[in-house]
């Protein structure tokens, strides 16, 4: 994964951890030093830090300043101007919809380290995360509340304040920092199979009042320049998005190896190789999407936890019952009377 050492991410984010450092009494000298980085490197506004050494300054945020609540205050503390190009391309855009294809297509502008994928599904619109770079589960947990509290944050500017009735997912059990956040924070569920920002479907094709199509195609042409520049390509280019996209469940189960290969136009090698470069593989993949799917078929009483399972590609019940516990700590039947309120 040559990536996580090249400079993908704007120096504005890494500053705004070293400002809350400061805020609880810790130098960010001190927070360079114990990450092993220099002052110089944050001096150029335009710069950019590698992924690798973003996640090496959030550590020790975390380690000298003992505030794991972070990710939230850093989040709710980025408006949209705060990513640059991305962030006012988002403000032009005519729809909800329109600005997270947007989101997704430049995603890499923000950096790397953590794919975003949007789904517009029946049930509601889905911003659902996926670590490609292994840390620490406490780091990880750190980086998915930041960036689900900043697409909020973005959220609530675009509607012009209007509640979109939004709800975070995280795997993780509550933390015990959560409390202080909770009345600034829209629902939040614990022990889900995916990390996820979901909002109603409703607001798909909201109108969104800053629209202007001749800023947009500016602002789009914009950040082509500033993704041609990084030499990182597209998000549309990502091959462990275009997987997991064409992943989709249909009545013979999940496609397999051979036929997403001759859908993305590649052969079966290339596609195992380029998987293997950005640190996935088809059968992780696959773990995730029944992880994924195995949420919404279980919300449909209609389906026994046996069809959910065979649906899903399992042949034995049992192991989909064991699969899911690992995922969610809960069995399907008590996740499934969690969620109808039984």
């Amino acid at each position: 994964m040559d990536w996580v050492h090249k400079p993908h991410m704007p120096v504005a984010y890494p500053k705004l951890y070293l400002e809350r450092a400061r805020e609880r009494g810790v130098p960010p000298e001190r927070v360079l030093q114990d990450a092993g980085l220099v002052p110089e490197m944050l001096a150029d506004p335009a710069a950019r830090v590698s992924p690798l050494e973003f996640t090496q300054l959030v550590a020790s945020v975390l380690r000298l300043a003992g505030d794991e609540g972070v990710g939230f205050e850093v989040g709710a503390q980025q408006p949209l101007t705060a990513h640059g190009s991305l962030g006012y391309l988002l403000m032009c855009c005519g729809t909800l919809d329109q600005a997270a294809r947007y989101l997704q297509r430049f995603w890499l502008l923000r950096g790397r380290g953590i794919q975003l994928a949007y789904k517009d599904e029946p049930d509601g619109l889905v911003f659902e995360l996926h670590s490609e770079l292994p840390m620490p589960d406490a780091l990880l947990q750190v980086m998915y509340q930041l960036i689900l509290t900043s697409c909020y944050r973005g959220l609530l500017f675009l509607l012009g304040g209007q509640n979109p009735e939004a709800e975070f997912w995280f795997t993780s059990p509550p933390p015990p920092y959560f409390e202080r956040f909770r009345q600034r924070l829209p629902l939040v569920r614990f022990e889900m199979p995916s990390t996820r920002l979901r909002i109603p479907r409703r607001f798909r094709d909201h109108a969104l009042e800053m629209s202007s199509p001749d800023a947009l195609e500016l602002a789009v042409a914009q950040c082509e320049r500033e993704l041609a520049l990084l030499g990182v390509g597209e998000a549309g280019d990502d091959v462990l998005s275009q997987v997991r996209a064409a992943m989709l469940l249909g009545p013979g189960g999940y496609p397999d190896p051979e036929a997403l290969a001759e859908r993305l136009h590649l052969s079966p090698r290339t596609l195992r190789r380029r998987l293997q470069a950005q640190g996935g593989s088809y059968l992780r993949l696959l773990e995730d999407v029944r992880r994924r799917d195995a949420v919404q078929l279980l919300e449909n009483p209609a389906l026994e936890i046996r069809q959910v399972a065979e649906l899903l590609g399992y042949a034995d019940p049992a192991n989909f019952t064991r699969a899911f516990r690992q995922w969610t700590g809960r069995t399907p039947s008590e996740f499934r009377g969690m969620r109808l309120g039984r």
